[in-house]
């Protein structure tokens, strides 16, 4: 027992000695009425959604991982149907306090070089269809599509998608198979252009699933949608991995002062694996106005974004208090804040998007 003591005891000495405080500041409370814009939602196929879940992603231990952070299980699927995920996520939205509606991504499959469908290399399949026709039910939810530029029928999907209430398109390069500097996606987007659809792009490594070729999520790739007018938000602040050797948050930070439609967002920089580049992030001029609120959901109902891992930003009466914060929306939100993340930042979301 004293042992015990006298190691708590170091560690309070220690941690009075090296505290530092929020990343940034002024500290303020987060606002209400935020617009996340960067929610996921999954399926295994049923009730005819269409959705997938590869073979070797179902024999990983990240599996029930999945469903228990989605707030689910297999059981509940098949008596429910995909759509228990979304339910689950309008609830836990619809109690939150800073938080009002949520973009529910797709997840399109890769395709080959003919513009078929390759499911053989293809991790987790969430179609258009099935977001876009559910988050109808939902007035908390709005439809983020996902369509790979090499299908045949790509200017027809990103069509049909807009019409039918999308708000932006999403891709993850490094398990889709997709290189954003590819020149025949040029006609792909000039369409992006002239339907006014953001492209919300995973930029860095890619840890969450089963196999990643994270040479595809090289910020300097998104020079031809960049060039060619679209605006791109750069998940995550493409704050994992390197690229020729250089941090790739570097490389896209190297790019902001050339590229004025390009944009950030801020999801998953508590994660335990992207942390040590929050403070940077929230502080770096290049930055300024151009970084939006987002949760990666459900990464956010993981142990890798605990407030515990802030010791020396964080008082101990605040990480008891965020620790004690059930809704996950909640809890995020007053995380980054303590942290010092601007009220700007919270908001954009919604005025990027229109919503």
């Amino acid at each position: 027992m004293i042992y015990f003591v006298g190691l708590l005891v170091l560690f309070l000495l220690f941690r009075v000695v090296l505290f530092r405080g929020p990343y940034a500041g002024p500290v303020s409370p987060p606002p209400r009425g935020i617009l996340d814009m960067h929610c996921h939602t999954a399926g295994i196929g049923e009730t005819g959604s269409g959705a997938w879940v590869s073979d070797s992603l179902r024999k990983s231990w990240k599996f029930p991982l999945y469903l228990r952070i989605f707030e689910t299980d297999q059981t509940t699927l098949k008596q429910q149907g995909d759509e228990a995920v979304l339910d689950k996520i309008a609830q836990r939205i619809r109690e939150s306090e800073y938080v009002q509606d949520a973009v529910i991504l797709a997840m399109d499959s890769p395709y080959d070089e003919n513009g078929e469908m390759n499911l053989e290399a293809g991790e987790v399949y969430v179609p258009n269809r099935f977001v876009g026709e559910a988050v109808k039910q939902y007035p908390e939810l709005h439809f983020g599509a996902s369509v790979h530029p090499a299908r045949k029928d790509a200017i027809e999907e990103l069509r049909w998608s807009k019409e039918n209430g999308a708000v932006l398109l999403k891709w993850l390069p490094n398990i889709q198979n997709i290189d954003p500097s590819d020149e025949r996606y040029r006609p792909f987007y000039e369409e992006l252009v002239r339907l006014d659809l953001p492209l919300l792009t995973h930029v860095g490594a890619e840890d969450s699933f089963s196999k990643a070729d994270d040479r595809l999520g090289d910020p300097r790739l998104l020079k031809l949608p960049l060039e060619c007018g679209v605006r791109v938000i750069a998940a995550h602040v493409a704050s994992s991995g390197t690229s020729e050797g250089q941090d790739n948050v570097e490389r896209l930070l190297e790019m902001m002062p050339h590229y004025p439609n390009l944009v950030a967002d801020i999801s998953t920089l508590t994660q335990m694996n992207r942390r040590k580049y929050l403070g940077a992030v929230l502080n770096d001029p290049r930055l300024k106005g151009r970084l939006m609120y987002g949760t990666d959901h459900p990464l956010t109902n993981t142990p890798m974004v605990t407030p515990l891992q802030f010791p020396l930003q964080l008082t101990l009466e605040q990480l008891w208090n965020l620790w004690s914060i059930k809704n996950p929306w909640d809890r995020d939100v007053a995380l980054k804040a303590a942290l010092g993340c601007p009220e700007e930042v919270f908001l954009m979301s919604r005025e990027y998007l229109g919503l």
